[in-house]
């Protein structure tokens, strides 16, 4: 009886090398490309090698499943929230971590492409694939010309999961170390709530009294989540000051 069930394990529980080559997933983007790939097989081959129990493709099935699927909830996995994964050790963890982090950052580059800042919409599109999926808070700074060319974008700070330290004086120092002309500030909510709070208000308020004294003026403050964005200016906060 033992024996049958051993027997019945291995057969439910197929090894990935026994399968079709063309259903492996390195195999398969070899032969299809990656786009042939589903979610889960693309991370079974960051994952590389499952358990006795269990294929790479069945790990990443488990852990997708409990992002509901959703590639932006996996984004904001921590090492540790990997961990408690089987067939999951440091070792992957941190890989999957890495891969995670270097599409972040392409996201980021191409969005450096672009010229210049017409709405909070694209303000929102350049600040989204960067700090959306962030467990944590982060505040970045576009720094602009007169004609609202972007001339860089900087990270001035981070923080916990409900606040970040912004100082004025820091803000303003990199903007006329860069010749900008005008600035706009941006800072996630990893709460996804996109009321601003009253530390929002007045850190607001001293950034603009700031731009107007110095010439450099601000010309909005967003609130960034995965799901939509607050912007002091389309708001008319930014003119009622």
């Amino acid at each position: 009886m033992r024996a049958f069930f051993i027997l019945a394990a291995m057969t439910v529980q197929q090894n990935i090398k026994t399968w079709a080559p063309e259903d492996r997933p390195r195999e398969k983007l070899i032969l299809r490309g990656s786009g042939a790939l589903s979610d889960a097989e693309l991370l079974a081959i960051l994952i590389g090698t499952g358990t006795k129990e269990e294929s790479a493709v069945g790990i990443a099935r488990r852990i997708l499943s409990s992002t509901d699927n959703d590639l932006s909830q996996l984004a904001r996995l921590t090492l540790a929230d990997f961990g408690r994964f089987r067939g999951i050790g440091k070792a992957k963890g941190v890989l999957l971590l890495a891969s995670l982090e270097l599409g972040r950052r392409r996201r980021f580059h191409e969005n450096k492409q672009k010229k210049s800042i017409r709405s909070s919409q694209e303000v929102y599109e350049y600040f989204v694939k960067t700090m959306g999926d962030l467990s944590h808070e982060e505040c970045w700074v576009m720094f602009l010309t007169r004609s609202y060319n972007v001339i860089s974008l900087q990270r001035l700070s981070e923080g916990g999961t409900s606040s970040t330290i912004i100082d004025p004086k820091r803000v303003f120092s990199r903007a006329l170390e860069h010749r900008a002309s005008a600035l706009i500030v941006a800072h996630n909510h990893p709460s996804g709530a996109l009321s601003p709070s009253q530390e929002d208000k007045n850190l607001t308020k001293k950034l603009m009294i700031c731009g107007r004294n110095l010439e450099l003026p601000l010309l909005d403050h967003l609130i960034v989540t995965n799901n939509g964005y607050f912007s002091f200016a389309d708001e008319g906060i930014l003119d009622a000051e």
